[in-house]
């Protein structure tokens, strides 16, 4: 699958979840690594592995009371699931005639 991947001329982002599987992908030639679920320390190793080559995102596990110690992890991007699975919902209804 990475193969194919790294042929195509659209972006492409690999996500991974631990240092063994950066590990893997380190060298390859794609555009973002997306980093799921991971503690600070984990992601700062990781960070300091990919040393500016990747254009990188944290997803999993980000909140808004702990965006601000990820972003000082040095990540290039973050995901906020809560912002749109955890919005409150109201019904509506739309009458055109």
């Amino acid at each position: 699958m990475i193969e194919k991947a790294i042929k195509t001329k659209k972006n492409v982002t690999v996500e991974i979840e631990n240092i063994n599987q950066l590990k893997e992908v380190m060298g390859l030639k794609f555009k973002r690594i997306l980093f799921d679920n991971m503690n600070s320390s984990q992601l700062k190793k990781c960070l300091k592995l990919c040393k500016n080559k990747y254009q990188t995102e944290y997803s999993g596990n980000a909140s808004l009371k702990n965006i601000k110690q990820i972003s000082k992890t040095g990540i290039n991007r973050i995901s906020v699931g809560a912002i749109t699975h955890s919005a409150k919902s109201f019904d509506t209804t739309l009458l055109l005639r």
